[in-house]
């Protein structure tokens, strides 16, 4: 009788410290330089097959299967071109199948790394809530987002901010035109999309509602501006981002802008994204788009 061969040991997921966490966002939202990365990440896992084992985990994979599938009949949509400040912008539209009525609608706004596949499932995630979404592609005004997301997360540095908002606006008044949407208008951004969210809301008068996951807070000078509610999410873990936080509240408080403020402790920057293996945080995903939602439908309706 033939024996069976022994079971193949069980692949040992490499540690990973919150050293390297830290590294990799410097290394995505500082420096943009891969050789100084890989160097650091080589340190602090003790060698390069180990620190080659680790980048892909804690870097986003468009793999990952999404939440909601492209061809989910629950859902319909569509790439689509609209006027934006100064050109045409392009975006990925989705609208629930079957939905009565006119919708309130949600701009939903990329990370550092443009329209991705992550992106165009999280706006079909809000779709399903009962909302049109649409997820701009900022970068449309270099050609649109390269498959290569290193390459894509170069473009950022060659964006005009002032075109950037200028584009977050019209595409607001877009939106506003639209007559499967009931005129109320609101947006949804992760990382450098929420910073957008920030300055969109401090430049959008009309807008309705703002959710920024994690952003940069918007100049003092322009929160006054704002007309916007907003809901304010950060991880415990990201002090790059929290630095900001006290001051942006204090003047929130003081020109009377509706907001509520959530840190999750223990997540890091990035929390919501489930295709990066080391920083996704369900708990902390789960509540906060929770949250979220509730938000979007109370503000929306």
């Amino acid at each position: 009788m033939t024996k069976p061969s022994p079971a193949s040991p069980a692949v040992k997921r490499p540690a990973i410290t919150q050293a390297m966490i830290d590294a990799y966002d410097e290394y995505t939202h500082l420096t943009l330089d891969r050789r100084r990365f890989m160097e650091q990440l080589t340190r602090l896992a003790g060698s390069g097959a180990a620190a080659a084992a680790i980048a892909p985990l804690l870097a986003a994979n468009s793999a990952r299967a999404a939440i909601v599938a492209e061809d989910d009949s629950r859902v319909t949509g569509e790439d689509i071109s609209y006027p934006g400040s100064g050109g045409e912008m392009k975006g990925y539209l989705v609208k629930p199948v079957g939905q009565p009525g006119k919708l309130g609608t949600v701009i939903v706004v990329h990370e550092n790394r443009g329209l991705n596949p992550h992106i165009r499932d999280v706006a079909r995630r809000v779709a399903l809530e009962g909302f049109v979404a649409l997820a701009p592609d900022f970068l449309s005004p270099l050609g649109g987002t390269p498959a290569d997301e290193d390459k894509a997360r170069d473009q950022f540095s060659k964006l005009d901010p002032a075109q950037t908002t200028a584009n977050a606006v019209a595409t607001v008044a877009f939106l506003r035109g639209r007559e499967d949407g009931n005129g109320k208008i609101g947006a949804v951004g992760f990382c450098w999309g929420g910073g957008t969210v920030n300055a969109l809301a401090a430049n959008a008068p009309d807008l309705a509602a703002a959710v920024a996951y994690y952003g940069m807070q918007p100049k003092a000078e322009d929160v006054p501006k704002i007309k916007a509610a907003l809901l304010l999410h950060y991880a415990g873990l990201d002090t790059r981002i929290n630095a900001g936080i006290d001051a942006f509240k204090k003047e929130l408080d003081a020109a009377k802008v509706e907001h509520t403020i959530h840190v999750y402790e223990g997540a890091n920057h990035a929390f919501n994204n489930d295709t990066s293996a080391a920083r996704y945080d369900k708990n902390a995903a789960d509540l906060a788009w929770g949250r979220t939602i509730a938000f979007l439908k109370e503000k929306l309706a």
